[in-house]
């Protein structure tokens, strides 16, 4: 069954095989053969559930930030200060998946001795998709949240301003049989390359999409690049992307808002931050218990009566995981464009590639 339309016609590439390519580039570009490993790592990982927006279709942007951009190939986080279960952390100009894997390591590790866990990354850079870090403390027996700051799109609500980013949020919790039900939004209503997309093909944008550059709501695909992005939840969603922010960025010398970039000029190199907690269960009850009671929330969730017009529910994450699951049989759909970008970022680095 495919996944999206058009998807019958991707070319369907191996997880491992994919992850190799990726890391051979990376390497190529400087990185060490572990980081470029848990760089591609994180990228599959979007792919194989579905989201790939965030996956290896970034490989070409990600070798831009390296050869042209100034983000350091060779950069590794360090902590700064602790006290307790609050850590700062400072990336070094890394890859946010770099700096982001080893605060929510350092978090996990941390809520073993403290219950609670929080780092605070700064330094950093783009970090990928959110829930490929809270789904770590998840695989400890852990409640994951994670942050980040990203590049304003959207406006206080009732101006027209871009202040705000859609600064994404993610919240996991481990199951028992059940899959971990994980939650990783961003808060806006769509993303821009979606309104490119249509723009594009000269197709209009659907409705509460978008702004025009006046705060205007619009529907005309090119009105809307030039203009804003639509909140989810209107003004609750920019309080809530508001505060996100500022969690990934005030506990560490991280930019906020307009300090990190722009949608024009692009990001600025290791401005970037990010937060990571780890609640440890047991500090709290017993895991078992945790983990028994959110797979009932699942089956009462799972178990409602449909809606007219729909055939499924499905809880946070629970989507995505179906997806993945047959994307780690059937190979990760991939389009020629997205392979167009790996084999030229290949080309370019001087890494031979098979896939």
């Amino acid at each position: 069954m495919a996944l999206y339309p058009g998807q019958e016609k991707d070319t369907r590439v191996d997880a491992e095989t994919l992850t190799r390519t990726a890391a051979d580039i990376f390497v190529a570009c400087g990185m060490s053969g572990q980081d470029a490993r848990t760089l591609s790592q994180s990228l599959v990982h979007a792919d194989l559930r579905g989201i790939h927006s965030h996956g290896v279709l970034r490989v070409p942007d990600y070798v831009k930030k390296f050869t042209d951009d100034g983000v350091d190939p060779k950069g590794q986080p360090v902590i700064v200060s602790e006290k307790g279960g609050a850590i700062r952390i400072n990336g070094q100009n890394s890859m946010g998946q770099i700096g982001g894997k080893f605060a929510m390591q350092t978090a996990i590790d941390r809520a073993k001795t403290h219950g609670v866990a929080f780092a605070a990354l700064g330094g950093s850079n783009h970090c990928g998709a959110m829930d490929w870090y809270t789904l770590m403390a998840a695989e400890h027996d852990m409640v994951g949240l994670a942050g980040t700051n990203a590049l304003p799109t959207m406006a206080p609500w009732g101006g027209a301003d871009k202040i705000v980013g859609l600064n994404p949020l993610s919240i996991a919790m481990p199951g028992a049989a059940a899959p971990p039900m994980v939650m990783d939004i961003a808060l806006g209503a769509t993303a821009h390359g979606k309104i490119r997309i249509h723009a594009q093909k000269g197709e209009p944008i659907p409705e509460g999409w978008a702004f025009d550059v006046e705060g205007r709501p619009t529907t005309d695909a090119e009105a809307a690049l030039d203009g804003l992005i639509q909140p989810l939840g209107a003004f609750k969603g920019i309080g809530l992307a508001m505060m996100v922010g500022m969690l990934s960025t005030l506990f560490t010398d991280a930019g906020y808002g307009t300090q990190s970039g722009n949608m024009i000029d692009g990001a600025i190199s290791g401005v970037d931050g990010q937060f990571f907690l780890a609640i440890d269960i047991s500090a709290f009850t017993e895991p078992a218990t945790f983990k028994a009671r959110v797979d009932t929330i699942a089956e009462q969730f799972l178990s409602a009566k449909l809606a007219p017009g729909h055939d499924a529910v499905y809880v946070p994450g629970g989507l995505e995981h179906g997806i993945a699951v047959e994307n780690r049989t059937a190979g990760i759909p991939l389009n020629a464009e997205t392979m167009k970008g790996i084999e030229e970022s290949a080309a370019a680095m001087g890494v031979t590639i098979h896939l």
